[in-house]
């Protein structure tokens, strides 16, 4: 169960990343979410990352 949820917050970390550092290539990717301003993208990513982040904190330690 503990992997799990590693996996999970690793899941989370990953996607944060990408939209952080490239939410156009990922609107183009996702077309359905192409109205979505950028900004808005990035900050998502980055609150997905940190959650995914403290996840794996949490978990590990």
């Amino acid at each position: 169960m503990r992997e799990l949820i590693i996996a999970f917050g690793l899941f989370l970390f990953i996607e944060g990343i990408l939209y952080a550092i490239f939410p156009s290539k990922m609107k183009s990717m996702l077309k359905k979410i192409e109205l979505i301003k950028d900004s808005q993208l990035r900050t998502g990513g980055l609150i997905f990352m940190i959650l995914g982040f403290v996840i794996i904190y949490y978990v590990k330690n």
